[in-house]
């Protein structure tokens, strides 16, 4: 019975030990593959924006103002989170703080009546001692007194402490305070570049109108943004391929080193398990009660190391969620499985073209406008990666996700992209807001859906 306890003590010691490592390995693993999607799509980017035509495109001069619109509000919509947590400390704060004053007031009230009551009842050591009565009265008296004194020391400890903790209270509100006006400037500054920056972009687009008109009536210059496109999305499908192929490589080298790893603890444990035999059978000339005590202080002992095993694994796999920064969220080990009828609408407004049509303005429809008001959520339509997230020439600020098995939504004329390359995201999550971006006059979002690189039509798969 005690090898057998000793023994589970054991694996579960090996068990709690390991816990932490697969997961910080996978964390790790999955921060290095972001970073070098990131690095690849970048390259890719510039190699599009170079070309000659992206370079002869009227719309390039609003590039840098229509970004900087986007990361300023990006930064506003961070500002605003803060700003909802802070005044709900400062609200928590308060009321603890009032409740602390309370507690204050009640101690010193009875503080007060107790040394009323000393007061008019005469009592102090002295006058016991000098009035001449019965010792025993004397010595209850004496007694009382020492148990007046005693609760009246309690009372004072407990009303320091309670100014301690008053004041202790106080310093946080007033850090917190300090805080949430330091975040409101900065706020309100933000807010003042984004109107600078949005005038700008109303000049700049102004300036370019003209041209911009010219270029939207030209069928050939729509075929040369969807080629351009086109572009970006066979490279971007060539990437995720890669990305794929190295992340099933570390998959199957994980999967050996943890073969090569259970064997290896396999053999510690049989070795440890044949040193407690030998210890076990050297100890049975002990006593029964010797043995029995000594095998209670070591389940006792390896219960603790047990508990603080599993304490550290849960920091490290908190400490691991908290690197991995923008998101915690992992992608699927399988990888993600595609998409499927029935997709939600990204953003709810007013439909405007058919897929596969010809368009007013020349070219043909491989997508759809949805029309919505500026600043509007734009949600995903299914989970995956973030594999673009820039400005481009004639889409504007544009964001594409990869959903598994080569199906890509793409996300047009932004106002504002909120997610960045690499970036996992749940089906539903906000991931931009709607803006008329690259030229466009009316705001709205142009949305489309690919597969293998070519589009499809986006509203056979939209159902709800």
């Amino acid at each position: 019975m005690r090898f057998a306890c000793l023994g589970a003590a054991l694996c579960l010691a090996a068990v709690a030990a390991q816990a932490q490592t697969p997961l910080a390995d996978r964390q790790a693993a999955a921060h290095k593959d972001r970073a070098a999607l990131r690095e690849q799509i970048d390259v890719l980017r510039r190699r599009i924006e170079d070309t000659a035509s992206s370079q002869r495109d009227a719309g390039q001069a609003l590039k840098d103002s229509e970004q900087a619109i986007s990361d300023i509000s990006r930064r506003l919509d961070e500002l605003d989170r803060r700003r909802g947590a802070l005044a709900g400390n400062l609200r928590e704060l308060e009321t603890a703080t009032a409740g602390q004053t309370a507690e204050l007031e009640r101690q010193r009230e009875a503080l007060a009546r107790q040394l009323r009551a000393q007061y008019s009842s005469g009592l102090s050591p002295w006058t016991a001692l000098l009035s001449g009565e019965d010792p025993q009265r004397i010595g209850r008296e004496l007694a009382y007194l020492a148990y007046i004194s005693k609760a009246r020391a309690q009372a004072l400890d407990d009303l320091r402490r309670s100014l301690d903790r008053l004041a202790g209270l106080q310093a946080q509100t007033d850090s917190r305070r300090a805080e949430l006006e330091t975040l409101l400037a900065e706020t309100a500054q933000q807010k003042k570049a984004l109107e600078e920056q949005q005038g700008e972009r109303q000049q700049t687009l102004r300036r370019v109108q003209a041209e911009l008109q010219a270029q939207r009536g030209q069928a050939r210059e729509l075929e040369v943004r969807d080629a351009r496109l086109g572009e970006l999305i066979k490279g971007l499908d060539v990437e995720i391929a890669k990305a794929e192929a190295r992340r099933q490589a570390a998959l199957r080298a994980e999967a050996a080193r943890k073969a090569q790893e259970a064997a290896e603890r396999a053999r510690q444990v049989r070795e440890q398990a044949e040193r407690d035999l030998r210890e076990a059978k050297e100890r049975a000339a002990q006593t029964q009660a010797q043995e029995q005590a000594q095998a209670q202080a070591q389940a006792q002992a390896q219960a603790e190391r047990d508990r603080q095993a599993a304490r550290q694994a849960d920091e490290g796999r908190q400490a691991a969620a908290a690197r991995g920064g923008e998101s915690a969220v992992e992608a699927p080990a399988e990888g993600f499985p595609g998409l499927s009828k029935g997709l939600p609408y990204p953003v709810k407004g007013e439909v405007q073209g058919r897929f596969g049509a010809e368009r007013p303005d020349g070219g043909v429809w491989r997508g759809i406008v949805l029309r919505a008001d500026p600043g509007t959520e734009v949600h995903a339509v299914a989970a995956g990666r973030v594999v673009y997230a820039h400005w481009l020439s004639g889409f504007g600020n544009l964001l594409i996700i990869d959903h598994g098995r080569k199906y890509l939504s793409v996300y047009a004329y932004n106002q504002s992209l909120l997610r960045q390359v690499g970036d996992i995201v749940g089906r539903g999550d906000v991931v931009a807001r709607v803006g008329a971006t690259g030229g466009q006059v009316e705001p709205g979002l142009y949305f489309e859906l690919r597969h293998e690189g070519a589009p499809i039509n986006p509203q056979l798969w939209l159902g709800r």
